[in-house]
């Protein structure tokens, strides 16, 4: 086949979609010095055509057919931005069974299935690139897998979810309550109608099995992940946080020590003056630790139409160098571990306990009788308000294991010295 130019097909032409058929078009004029080919998208599949006949310059690209791609021998790469698992699942094994390359930025199909598609795309000696699946418009994929290979990682510590942090950022800088925050966060579209993926972790959940799955090379998909929102963190726990040096985010966890892997989405409260604090609004952030390079952080733009689809005209631009190399199917799964995860009891952190006490002596011996029983030492405590007739508590305990902090909060609660505890969250 003639490489004087090289055939794309694109499925979905939403909000990112669109942004790479713009950044294409832009790059037109600089394509040949770049490539040194002429790249051309010959289809887009949409569901309804006349709806997105303005969108583009020749609307005879746009088809309802997946068929109609799969079946042109021309077309060389597929770019799937449909996203969900069907039938987004079905078109890219399809596409690589047929031997054609495909560029994804299918978090969800990643994350749970991406073993088994990469084995299908080594096996027809095509390339699966999936850069924009984590973190938008951030490069991360490629440098874990090229630019840190020569480091064994210990840690990936990220914040990888903009509405999340939209929202946590304007509770602390502007003093939003949570409802608020994401009402606001609704009505500037970056956080859908249905935010459940978001606020409960699950998306961010999805990209840390992705990293932690490069990092350590070892299968981890979303289902080992363990997964906790911010709908429970409120304005005061914010103000707690602040006063003790810290900021509350939601972090995505992915951790190797001696006993295996943890991987984990939750809020943490991280000192003020970690890289990490300062990353605000809707941006994202990852920082890698590795024992050779140390600390990095990668930061930008976590989403969006350009940002990602920067992500994924950089992949289309890859495969289509591999195309004119003759080296297709190169980048492999590259998983060859076997590394058991730590089931999240067992687990340690430190922690942040806010809590409802009888307001009376006694009480605080009490509660550190019970954690001293249960493997928990304290290590500072704040007694400020009054919450009606009792008093509340803040405590933050020494590192422990996570079973141990729920047993003794187990038996708190159901004691008559503690009336409840209103939060629970994990400390850097």
């Amino acid at each position: 086949m003639s490489q004087e130019t090289i055939h794309a097909a694109l499925l979905g032409f939403g909000t990112v979609g669109t942004g790479v058929y713009k950044v294409l078009k832009n790059q037109e004029s600089e394509m040949q010095q770049k490539l040194n080919t002429k790249l051309v998208l010959d289809s887009i599949l949409v569901r309804d055509i006349r709806k997105y006949e303005s969108r583009v310059s020749d609307p005879s690209i746009l088809t309802t057919s997946f068929d109609s791609i799969l079946e042109n021998p021309q077309i060389e790469i597929v770019i799937e931005l449909m996203g969900g698992i069907e039938p987004a699942y079905t078109y890219i094994r399809s596409a690589l069974e047929a031997g054609k390359n495909v560029v994804t930025a299918n978090k969800d199909l990643i994350a749970d299935k991406g073993g088994e598609l990469f084995q299908v795309a080594e096996e027809n000696h095509v390339e699966l690139r999936f850069e924009a699946a984590v973190a938008g418009g951030i490069p991360i994929i490629s440098p874990l897998k090229n630019s840190l290979a020569g480091n064994e990682i210990h840690q990936i510590m990220g914040i990888v979810n903009g509405t999340t942090n939209y929202i946590l950022s304007k509770m602390t800088d502007e003093g939003m309550d949570y409802v608020d925050a994401l009402a606001e966060a609704t009505e500037l579209g970056y956080a859908e109608a249905d935010p459940t993926a978001d606020v409960e972790g699950y998306d961010a959940g999805r990209k840390i099995a992705i990293l932690a799955t490069i990092a350590f090379h070892t299968r981890v998909t979303f289902r080992d992940v363990y997964t906790e929102g911010i709908t429970k963190i409120t304005s005061k726990d914010i103000s707690y946080a602040k006063a003790l040096g810290w900021v509350i985010k939601l972090i995505a966890l992915a951790k190797h020590t001696d006993e295996g892997i943890e991987v984990k989405v939750h809020p943490m409260l991280i000192p003020e003056n970690h890289p990490m604090a300062s990353v605000s609004g809707s941006y994202n952030a990852v920082f890698v630790h590795g024992d050779a390079v140390q600390d990095v952080m990668f930061y930008g733009r976590g989403a969006g139409e350009l940002p990602t689809a920067s992500s994924v005209v950089g992949d289309i631009f890859s495969v289509a160098r591999r195309i004119l190399d003759h080296s297709q199917g190169s980048t492999k799964d590259n998983v060859y571990r076997n590394i058991p995860i730590k089931r999240i009891e067992n687990t340690k952190s430190k922690y942040f306990l806010r809590m409802e006490v009888e307001n009376k002596p006694g009480v605080l011996a009490t509660i550190a009788s019970i954690f001293g029983n249960n493997s928990v030492s304290i290590e500072q405590v704040i007694q400020k308000n009054k919450v009606g007739s009792n008093a509340e508590l803040v405590i933050v305990t020494s590192c422990v294991r996570e079973r141990h902090i729920t047993d003794a909060l187990l038996i708190l609660n159901s004691s008559s010295v503690v009336s409840k505890t209103a939060s629970m969250i994990r400390v850097y």
